[in-house]
């Protein structure tokens, strides 16, 4: 096992009515800036629950944060943070607009172009303390530090990391999540999984409860996605799919092991592309890149097989494929496709652009053994689009 250092602030507020229990969190005289998306949280309830949470607190709102949170948008929010001289951002939606809070909180103090964060990976020394209220499980955002934006302008996705990102809280209230469109449960499953996959599908470094950490929770989101998907409203179902989403992505199976994220910055440049949901843009590139990657990866590989897909019969390479297979046939039974050419807007051209893209951004040696190279990026998406 590798060495670490592990701490995770983030206080969870789990659970049927937890939104009221905001108030006891934050500081009396604060004054907060509630960021959110396109408006479902007014339809389904949660603002309701909130600002009567905030009651006493003076508020000031930004609505209009979107899925990939626009850097445009998020700039018009600092502006507003800096002009009310806010206390604490309340940020209340999904991943992307808790990541996009991330970056508020980071960019309001920030000296220089903002930018520079995600572009230069300039080092965020202050940042306003942000929390959260999560009604989209999917990205482990609210108790994580990492946030992605993307800039229209110049067709960039980037991510920073900084220990100022981690909320102070988040409530996570599983019945804030039945009203998602099918769509978005079957992307969080998704992202959930991969994000496990990423931390997980590696070499083995003799992390025995880390790896049983990834397999549980591998094993819960097969279990539970698809019944979560067919029964929205099944409050143990849900809640379920919404911890495993969090444990997926909080730092606790990724410590002292090697991590790859390969697919990862693969999917964010078809996503800066062609706007496909992230979740989708992993689906496509995760079976490919495992197969390419099969004889670096293979004793996990095959370890993945053997204990979360119950694979016992075969040979190491039958083991390794069949493992791969049902990952594809879980995707795909979410009604999530696994190949690029699914999506009709995807350019013959797109491996070799997606390669000199990451090679532009100085990402020419990912994954865990910094081996996925451009050109291993082209023919992992030349498998996908076959």
């Amino acid at each position: 096992m590798l060495n670490f250092n592990y701490q995770n602030p983030t206080r969870i507020l789990f659970g049927k009515g937890q939104i009221a229990s905001i108030a006891a969190e934050i500081p009396t005289g604060a004054k907060v800036l509630l960021t959110y998306g396109g408006g479902s949280i007014r339809r389904n309830g949660v603002y309701e629950q909130t600002m009567k949470a905030l009651a006493g607190h003076a508020v000031a709102e930004f609505g209009g944060i979107e899925p990939n949170p626009q850097y445009k948008t998020l700039m018009k929010a600092v502006e507003l943070g800096r002009k009310e001289k806010v206390d604490l951002l309340l940020a209340v939606g999904g991943g992307s607009v808790v990541d996009g809070t991330k970056f508020i909180g980071a960019a309001i103090p920030f000296q220089g172009e903002p930018w520079d964060i995600l572009s230069k990976q300039a080092p965020v020394t202050s940042a306003v303390p942000l929390a959260s209220i999560l009604t989209l499980p999917a990205t482990g955002s609210e108790s994580n530090a990492f946030a992605v934006i993307s800039r229209a302008e110049t067709s960039q996705k980037l991510a920073f990391s900084s220990a100022f990102g981690y909320p102070v809280f988040s409530v996570l209230d599983p019945e804030t999540t039945f009203s998602l469109p099918p769509r978005q449960v079957s992307n969080g499953v998704v992202d959930a999984f991969v994000h496990t996959i990423e931390q997980y599908l590696t070499f083995p470094v003799q992390a025995h409860l880390q790896d049983r950490f990834a397999e549980g929770i591998l094993q819960t989101l097969i279990e539970v996605g698809p019944q979560t998907l067919a029964k929205p409203t099944d409050y143990d179902l849900r809640a379920s799919f919404v911890w495993a989403a969090t444990m997926a992505l909080n730092g606790l199976i990724g410590q002292g092991v090697p991590q790859d994220w390969s697919t990862h910055m693969i999917g964010h440049e078809l996503t800066a592309l062609y706007g496909i949901d992230h979740a989708r843009t992993l689906a496509s590139v995760l079976p490919c890149l495992l197969r390419v990657q099969s004889r670096q990866k293979g004793d996990k590989l095959v370890q993945f097989a053997e204990r979360v897909w119950g694979v016992r019969e075969g040979s190491r390479e039958q083991k390794i494929e069949a493992g791969i297979v049902a990952t594809e046939k879980f995707f795909e039974s979410l009604g999530v496709p696994t190949r690029l050419k699914a999506y009709d807007q995807v350019q013959p051209g797109t491996p070799s652009t997606v390669a000199a893209r990451l090679a532009g951004n100085g990402m020419t040696k990912l994954g865990e053994r910094q081996d996925v190279t451009p050109a291993t990026v082209e023919q992992i998406l030349e498998l996908s689009l076959a």
